[in-house]
């Protein structure tokens, strides 16, 4: 299980992405593929051909830390918003989960759970 602060968005590239890439090529795979800053702390989520492979990298302090899952049996499943012309789709950290314990995100029903009303900001004049 991996904790995700709320606040982190997860980014899902829609391509494949050769997994033969470590720290420096994925790195340049968010910023020229996806457009977007690796240093935000955002999670960014990049799959292999076969799907049976993922790769997550993420700006934590002091450097990038990559998690590998390899699936013996199987493949990783598409979040159901993957179009073929995005470059890459944001997910919520329960599809995340989901998707790296291998349930199929467009089967998995959720029930509604409260949320707290946004914060309006206050101006001082």
């Amino acid at each position: 299980m991996i904790l995700v602060p709320r606040a982190v968005r997860v980014y899902f590239a829609t391509q494949p992405t050769s997994l033969r890439k470590s720290f420096d090529g994925l790195v340049n795979e968010i910023r020229h593929t996806l457009g977007h800053d690796p240093l935000d702390g955002h999670v960014f989520v990049f799959l292999n051909r076969r799907r049976n492979q993922v790769k997550l990298i993420v700006w934590t302090r002091g450097g990038f830390t990559i998690v590998h899952k390899r699936l013996e049996r199987g493949t990783f499943t598409f979040p159901a918003r993957v179009t073929s012309d995005a470059t890459c789709v944001a997910i919520d950290v329960h599809e995340l989960a989901m998707l790296l314990e291998g349930i199929d995100g467009a089967r998995a029903t959720t029930k509604p759970r409260w949320e707290p009303p946004p914060r309006v900001r206050m101006t001082t004049h």
